[in-house]
């Protein structure tokens, strides 16, 4: 079942998830893989802008029990070369991290709207070469931007398509 699928939709009840539903970036969908959880979904961004324009990264997001106090857990499934996302998926984006020092960490009054534009934007503009988790992709950049744009074109043709 994938969101936006009309109103057959599993989501219908969930307020929240409806709300994600009508207010996705047009680079994004959502798919539940089991109607019956839906704590569980999947998302695939396909930026159209940017050193990632024409790839399919795939996420996976798990909402815990103690969600909107905690924030889901997001794990990027598709295989990047991206100074945010480590090639074995681990994302830093703030509003995922129950306590950040800059004060944007996850906050009870964030939603999955704002964990799914977030994750979007670090193809664009949460891009962040400066505070990298995956430092040799950061440097990599720094280095010679021709050759990162390089292996990130060879990382879309071999895993993000």
């Amino acid at each position: 079942m994938v969101l936006g699928a009309g109103p057959a939709s599993p989501v219908s009840g969930c307020p929240e998830v409806a709300e994600l539903e009508a207010n996705l970036p047009c680079t994004c969908k959502v798919h539940f893989p089991d109607p019956n959880k839906l704590h569980c979904f999947q998302l695939t961004v396909t930026p159209d802008e940017g050193y990632y324009q024409g790839g399919k990264f795939q996420f996976e997001t798990e909402v815990p029990d103690a969600y909107n106090m905690v924030p889901p857990k997001v794990k990027c499934l598709t295989r990047i070369w991206h100074p945010n996302i480590t090639e074995t998926g681990e994302i830093c984006l703030s509003l995922l991290r129950e306590h950040s020092i800059d004060g944007t960490g996850w906050a009870p009054t964030r939603t999955l709207k704002d964990v799914v534009w977030g994750l979007n934007s670090l193809f664009t503009d949460l891009l962040n070469f400066d505070d990298p988790l995956n430092i040799e992709a950061a440097e990599h950049h720094l280095r010679d931007k021709e050759d990162f744009r390089n292996k990130v074109d060879d990382y879309i043709k071999r895993y993000a398509r």
